[in-house]
């Protein structure tokens, strides 16, 4: 399974915002600049997580964003269940006149669930916790 862009560069986000002190305030100049993508796709991203209230955003001069929620709240599961789109393969009728005797599309049922539960079990906090290296790579200059 591969997750999109999307959904990648949103766990990314929640782990710098994470790494930051709390209540800090950053801009998507920054996170835009940090992981080397486009300043348009950020703003979707991180739009996207603020309707999902995952982060802050707050306008005006001072404005910026920060996480909304403690990152130990925030299960990788559910970031991928909000945001990616889970259906592997198009299973309707319409599309597949073999879906009525097919079995694949209860094994690939199965195989999402496990790999969200496993996703289930981590937190964005537990990504950062004792993790020196990483904390480095999301230091600002």
């Amino acid at each position: 399974m591969q997750l999109t862009s999307f959904t990648d560069y949103a766990l990314r986000t929640l782990i710098f915002l994470a790494s930051l002190p709390e209540d800090e305030l950053t801009n998507i100049t920054e996170v835009t600049e940090l992981f080397g993508v486009s300043r348009n796709h950020m703003v979707k991203v991180i739009n996207r997580l603020g309707q999902l209230g995952y982060v802050q955003t707050i306008r005006g001069k001072n404005g910026g964003i920060r996480l909304l929620k403690p990152a130990a709240t925030i299960t990788v599961g559910s970031v991928v269940r909000d945001i990616e789109p889970l259906d592997l393969v198009n299973c309707s009728v319409e599309f597949c006149h073999i879906t009525p005797a097919c079995r694949l599309k209860d094994k690939l049922a199965k195989a999402k669930l496990a790999f969200l539960a496993e996703l289930d079990t981590c937190t964005i906090q537990e990504l950062l916790a004792d993790n020196s290296d990483l904390l480095i790579l999301l230091t600002r200059p």
